[in-house]
């Protein structure tokens, strides 16, 4: 399969009733969110690692294909350098080991803080990770990095590497007349969106508005970019959030069939084919 979809997390109480059937205990949502979508970002392990029992119980309630692209703690990626966390990253990557086949690119998100004057720090780090064997992703929040030339000598390091990039995408919830993110704990940054790919694979986050219709011209955007990278064989990670993380999978849902009305070539997202048939959603 080349092409996932999914959200940030799959223990979201908000979601019963549309994504999980009415009634469902929490000790089942990891179950059901893994018959309904591809991958799950995996934002749980930024705060807390998983003990060993976890690692093998999401291992063994996933089916086959389905795919966990983990953050790494935050204790790796937020304080200050990288080179002396080193050792605890290569030890998070092995107890995630026995997900197997589960195990999707992992990736870290560096802080705002984190600019390109720490490129031989962040060089460090990247070349001790084990990226053909682990494939490894990065998201960096420095707007300096987003600037000539510290684009390009980020680029060249992770062509160089394989280590793919993490594309933000934070157009839609600063498109709107309103402020969706008003109500939300941590805002999403405003930073430039680079179409480009360093490694076999891309992670897209998709901060998308609770409005729908305000997502319109930016999902189509990355229709096109999505059918690009496909047919070059690219694989393809997507994650939809929402500050209103109620709207999360409505919005991933509306994404998955606006790809396929456009006769992209994605697999088919496992929530359409449960019993209960999904109710129509309006394209524009």
């Amino acid at each position: 399969m080349n092409f996932y979809i999914g959200c940030a997390v799959w223990a979201y109480k908000g979601w019963v009733g549309e994504l999980y059937p009415p009634g469902t205990r929490t000790t089942d949502f990891l179950h059901l969110y893994s018959r309904r979508f591809t991958t799950v970002e995996g934002n749980t392990t930024f705060y807390a690692v998983p003990n060993p029992e976890t690692v093998t119980r999401w291992a063994t309630e996933t089916p086959p294909g389905f795919e966990f692209c983990l953050k790494l703690p935050r204790d790796i990626t937020h304080q200050k350098l990288l080179r002396p966390h080193i050792p605890e990253a290569l030890q998070f990557l092995e107890k995630m080991r026995p997900l197997g086949k589960h195990l999707g690119p992992m990736f870290a998100q560096l802080p705002p803080s984190y600019s390109p004057a720490l490129l031989d720090d962040l060089a460090a780090f990247l070349e001790a990770w084990p990226s053909r064997d682990a494939p490894l992703a990065l998201e960096v929040r420095h707007p300096d990095w987003f600037r000539e030339p510290h684009k390009s000598n980020l680029t060249t390091l992770l062509e160089k590497l394989e280590v793919g990039r993490v594309l933000l995408d934070s157009r839609p919830i600063y498109s709107g007349d309103d402020d969706p993110q008003l109500a939300s704990e941590r805002r999403k940054p405003q930073l430039p969106v680079q179409f480009s790919v360093t490694a076999p694979f891309s992670l897209i986050r998709f901060i998308s508005h609770p409005q729908l219709s305000v997502n319109q011209q930016f999902m189509e955007q990355w229709v096109i970019q999505i059918q690009k990278w496909l047919k070059a064989g690219v694989r393809i990670y997507f994650f939809v959030h929402c500050p209103t993380e109620d709207m999360s999978p409505h919005n991933a849902r509306y994404f998955q069939q606006l790809l396929e009305q456009t006769a992209v070539a994605v697999p088919s997202l496992p929530w359409n084919n449960l019993n209960q048939p999904p109710s129509q959603l309006t394209l524009w």
